[in-house]
């Protein structure tokens, strides 16, 4: 990636700041920056209120008002971006001039006011962004929980299975659920799935215990580790977990040993390991690189016969994204659907 700013930014400073500013978001969402993050030292990482960051210099809420570009800040190596405050509706904000440059201090001030692009356009521009997924981490074992208890209190033979990662098998909330689902014998089966590196931070680091499987033994819940990037493996011990569920046997866990090759979101430059660690997960213990060679070893298929199956996943996979990217949006009514009842 070019360089530009010791061109842009003698020309940048030629003319008005808040010009200035408009040209320089412009030129970050054409990509006219360097992109990639710098390689931030382990020991600049910091948490609080349990997020995690590569490190702690952020970027006020000044620079990015409307969340134009927050992305293509955090890539340039900043461990947290702010956006300004908005309001319901568009505002204009006070007149301009209002951004004044501080030569001797080398800085600049803003007094814009709330000018912003309002709540609904902000909301969409955050909510396009391709991150991680949303919610509370671990907030859906107690739900699935909560499930397995319905299924026992209608007398099904139906399972529950609840998946966490590593790093939310650190909360509170996964030891509240465990005691309940050993107490009442709940038919449920505990897939946690061990990435070994959770958002951003070892197991080793992070747990006193690693083996996560016997993270049940306080509350007598059985468990196990299974290989996580062998198809043959899970799809076993899934069976014999759910057997041993529905047998009214009570909880299961199931540590699945995986491992992921990117950073945690677009914003992790995945710093904590080094390339050649994930190298040499990718070309020995590729799970669908695994599968191919019993495949084709076996004689079950062919190379042409494989294409063809991830030619039609591809499609599949292209549809449904297209599907829910040009749905319309739900009616409002719909909030409550299966989850509020009328007595």
């Amino acid at each position: 990636m070019i360089d530009f700013f010791p061109l842009a930014g003698p020309l940048l400073r030629l003319i008005d700041p808040e010009t200035a500013h408009r040209l320089t978001l412009y030129a970050r969402r054409l990509g006219l920056a360097p992109g990639g993050p710098p390689s931030d030292a382990p020991e600049l990482a910091v948490s609080a209120l349990g997020l995690d960051f590569s490190n702690p210099v952020g970027l006020a809420a000044g620079f990015d008002k409307n969340a134009e570009v927050p992305d293509a800040m955090l890539r340039l190596g900043f461990g947290f971006v702010e956006i300004g405050s908005v309001t319901p509706q568009p505002q204009v904000g006070n007149p301009r001039p209002r951004l004044f440059r501080l030569p001797e201090d080398r800085a600049v001030i803003n007094r814009n006011g709330f000018n912003n692009d309002g709540l609904d356009v902000v909301e969409r521009r955050l909510s396009a962004r391709r991150r991680g997924g949303p919610g509370i981490v671990g907030a859906n074992v107690p739900i699935g929980t909560g499930l397995a208890f319905a299924e026992r209190y209608r007398e099904t033979k139906n399972v529950v299975m609840t998946f966490f990662g590593d790093g939310a098998s650190n909360q509170g909330q996964v030891y509240e659920s465990f005691n309940m689902a050993s107490l009442w014998d709940l038919p449920v089966v505990y897939v946690i799935e061990n990435n070994q590196y959770a958002m951003g931070t070892s197991v080793a680091r992070a747990s006193a215990e690693t083996e996560l499987f016997k993270r049940g033994i306080s509350f007598e819940i059985e468990g196990e580790e299974v290989d996580g990037m062998d198809v043959y493996a899970v799809k076993a011990a899934g069976e014999k977990a759910a057997k041993y569920a529905r047998s009214g046997k009570g909880p299961y866990i199931l540590e699945m040993k995986t491992y992921r090759y990117r950073g945690h979101s677009m914003s992790d430059p995945a710093k904590y390991r080094t390339r050649e660690e994930v190298k040499e997960v990718r070309e020995t213990l590729d799970p669908i690189d695994q599968v191919r060679e019993r495949l084709t070893v076996g004689g079950h298929a062919d190379e042409d016969a494989l294409k063809a199956i991830d030619k039609e996943v591809r499609a599949v996979v292209n549809a449904a994204a297209d599907f829910a990217q040009n749905s319309p949006e739900p009616d409002p009514s719909a909030l409550t659907d299966d989850i509020l009842g009328e007595i």
